[in-house]
Order: C-alpha cells, then sequence, then structure tokens
C-alpha cells in the first residue's frame, strides 16, 4: 500500500477552526494520520513532500455539476452535438474541473442521459482524468415547464428534458435513469426567466409528481435533486423528502421552517454566479438592459435575502454556480467561494467549508463513506495551494496556484518540487 507523507503544511482541515501547522500522512486512498506537530510522523517508506508553509485543504467539490455543458448559449447547444461529439466534450470538461481542484462533482443533469454515467465509469475504470463524479440524469420537466421546447405546431422530442405529466409517468421516467446507471435524478419544480411563459415564481410540478420521484429513486438507492426558485416549489420539495435544492430564490417563514427542519438531511446550492455574470459578464451574448429586463437583478436580491436567511438558521450550503455557459465557464466554478462572502455574508473560512466538508458530506449522504475533511479515516481528496484562501479566496480559482492535487489518495498533479 502506497504511503504519502504531507509535511510543513498550513493545514485547513475543513471543521471550522483555524488553521495550523501539521503534517498529514495518507496511506492507500486514506488519510491515516494528520498532526499538529510537525515533523512527528516517521518517513520511512513513505513518499514524502515537503509543502513548506503551503496551504493543505480538502478537494472542492460542485455542487451543481453540468460536465456536458461547455460556452453554451442556447437550448441548441446542448441538443445539436452528436451523442459521440457530447462525449468527448464532456470527458474535457470533467479533467478541466480536476486541473481547478475539483476532486468531487455532484451532476445536477447533463444534455443526453447517459453522458454522465458514460464518463463517470470511464474515470472509474482510469480510463479518463476526472474527478469523482455522481452522474446526473436528464432534466425531467412536466407539460409547460421549464425544459420543455414543445409547441403544438413545432413538437421537439428531442429537447433537453424528459416532459412527463402525472406520477405514473414520473415513475416510469424515473426508473429508466435508474436502469440507465444515473446517480442523480433532476426536476424542474418551477418556472425560470428563461421561459416567459413559466417564470420563476411558478410551479408547475405537482407534490405527486415529485414524491413519486422521491420514492422511486430512494427506492433504487439514488438521489433527487430540484431546480426550484418558487415559495411552493420548494414547500412541495421539502414535504416530498429532495434530497437537494437549487436556486431557491422566494421564500417565506414558513419555507425557512421547513428548511430548518430538514437541515440534517438537505443540501441547498444557492447557484448564485449565474445571476452575478448575467448581469455583470455575460457580454456580448445578453446586454444589461435585457438581464434587467429578465429581473436577474430582482432575483439576486431575492437569493440574497433568502440565503442569508438560510445561512443563519444553519443549513448545509454548498458551491456551485450553474456552470458552462458562456459566460460563466466551466473551470471558474471556485468563483463561488468569492461570491458566498459578497452576496451570502459568509467569512472566507466558512465559504471554504461549504465548498469543501459540505460538498463532501453531500456527495456521500446515505452511505457509510466520509469525504471533505482533513480528518484520519477520510478519503485523500486534498490541494496544497500557494497563497492564503482565507485572506483572498480567489486564490484558489487560478490552478497555477494549486501546487498539489490529489485525488482518493492518487496524485493528479505534484509541482511542489518545482518550486
Amino acid at each position: 500500500m502506497s504511503r504519502l507523507l504531507i509535511r510543513g503544511a498550513r493545514i485547513f482541515d475543513a471543521t471550522g477552526t483555524d488553521p495550523y501547522a501539521g503534517d498529514v500522512l495518507v496511506e492507500g486512498n486514506r488519510i491515516k494520520r494528520v498532526l499538529q506537530s510537525p515533523a512527528q510522523i516517521p518517513a520511512e517508506g513513505c513518499e514524502v513532500i515537503n509543502a513548506n508553509g503551503l496551504f493543505l485543504m480538502p478537494g472542492l467539490t460542485e455542487g451543481h455539476g453540468h460536465l456536458s455543458f461547455d460556452n453554451v448559449t442556447s437550448t441548441g447547444d446542448l441538443i445539436t452535438p452528436s451523442p459521440e461529439e457530447h462525449t468527448l466534450l464532456t470527458a474535457r470538461v470533467a479533467e478541466r474541473l480536476l486541473d481547478q481542484g475539483f476532486t468531487s462533482v455532484w451532476g445536477a443533469s447533463e444534455a443526453k442521459l447517459k453522458l454522465g454515467v458514460a464518463v463517470r465509469n470511464a474515470i472509474n475504470a482510469g480510463q479518463l482524468k476526472g474527478p469523482r463524479v455522481r452522474a446526473g440524469s436528464l432534466e425531467i420537466s412536466v407539460t409547460g415547464g421549464m425544459g420543455d421546447e414543445s409547441r403544438q405546431h413545432d413538437p421537439r422530442p428531442g429537447g433537453p428534458s424528459h416532459i412527463v405529466d402525472g406520477p405514473e409517468e414520473m415513475r416510469k421516467a424515473v426508473r429508466l435513469a435508474c436502469r440507465e446507471g444515473c446517480d442523480n435524478i433532476k426536476l424542474d419544480v418551477s418556472g425560470d426567466p428563461f421561459y416567459p411563459n413559466t417564470p420563476a415564481y411558478t410551479t408547475p410540478m405537482t407534490f405527486e409528481e415529485i414524491k413519486m420521484a422521491v420514492d422511486t429513486a430512494h427506492a433504487f438507492g439514488r438521489r433527487v435533486n430540484a431546480h426550484v426558485r418558487s415559495i411552493e416549489g420548494a414547500k412541495r420539495c421539502l414535504q416530498a423528502g429532495v434530497d437537494a435544492l437549487f436556486h431557491c430564490e422566494f421564500t417565506d417563514e414558513e419555507t425557512l421552517d421547513l428548511f430548518e427542519e430538514a437541515k440534517d438531511r438537505v443540501f441547498v446550492v444557492p447557484t448564485v454566479s449565474l445571476f452575478h455574470t448575467l448581469l455583470y459578464e455575460a457580454e456580448p451574448y445578453m446586454s444589461n438592459d435585457i438581464a434587467k429586463a429578465m429581473q436577474i437583478d430582482k432575483l439576486l436580491e431575492a437569493s440574497q435575502d433568502t440565503h442569508n436567511a438560510l445561512r443563519k438558521r444553519g443549513i448545509r450550503h454548498t458551491i456551485g454556480g450553474d456552470y458552462g455557459f458562456a459566460w460563466s465557464h466551466n473551470g471558474t466554478n471556485a468563483r463561488d467561494i468569492g461570491f458566498f462572502v459578497q452576496y451570502f455574508g459568509y467569512s472566507p473560512t466558512e465559504a471554504l467549508v461549504c465548498a469543501t466538508a459540505n460538498g463532501g458530506a453531500m456527495m456521500t449522504m446515505g452511505t457509510d463513506e466520509k469525504l471533505g475533511l482533513i480528518q484520519e479515516g477520510y478519503l485523500a481528496d486534498l490541494l496544497l495551494v500557494k497563497g492564503d484562501p482565507i485572506a483572498d479566496p480567489a486564490v484558489v480559482v487560478d490552478a497555477e496556484n494549486l501546487k498539489l492535487i490529489m485525488k482518493d489518495g492518487a496524485i493528479h498533479k505534484n509541482i511542489v518540487a518545482a518550486e
């Protein structure tokens, strides 16, 4: 069994405590020992990495991954590529995320049913480089809901979503996704600003449909995540047992109480980057005037209010900003850490916990596995960073600052010796 000793690091263990000087011993794919007294672990039989004060932290988790999205400007970009071309694109994005320090990706949904499954399987078999992946399904929506691209005069059965109506059709759609190997089932519960006939505050999917999806997926040992912006949508998801809720801009006291009641089992991914980039960085694809006409600024304000309230109630947030669009590229995902500080009132330390410990707990929910902390017995997903992400969260956005990337005890990148 391989043994690797990281000596003299500044260890951020993601428990929320201040970093400390120490050593970490990795044995196989596990963290074997963590000591706050440097140079106390014997080096015999170990590969030794002298960190010399570099910032050691757990690997990052992308909590809203779209591995098959790259430079997307419209749903046509998700539909038109052939499955063969799209698989290669998905593989490239997966490797890019690992290069950026994301050792785990929670797949929200993909543009074709088995894209995440195929790439996940190849990564697990050692045939491709990439993070650990929970493969997302196609989005499942309802007639007239977000993702339904058809019109009566122009049916589009090959769109980016699986359209169902009623609990029995939902049961079959979820069973199909489970049969094909998806880990996560994606539901489009509420509307969206990109769908004028179904705005963000609407809730086309019924409680019965959501509950059927949850019961069916859980029977297969899979998880359910939901696109939900509306108040009623969040309530239905929480009452039905959805595992991860994305967006969640609108709320009221009753909804906040429901979140707090579910805080030990549910994860929330605010996806704030999507709104920030649409408002400030989407030229030439979308002007600021158009973004405001879509009320993106109002949604961002609502998101701030809601997620500040959820933070105060102890809800487990994870980073994940709907990356993969032309104005918010996959690979820049670590910007979410700074956005959590800017918009949601998190300290940099707390935002790093969202990106590591919370993400690791989300990836391993329902299992006995341990991920996301630098503690004995945890999976060895580690980053050595030049700079101080607590002083400046932007440090981790630049891959040049990632001197060591380790996933599952295996070194993906090591340029520490070159320093």
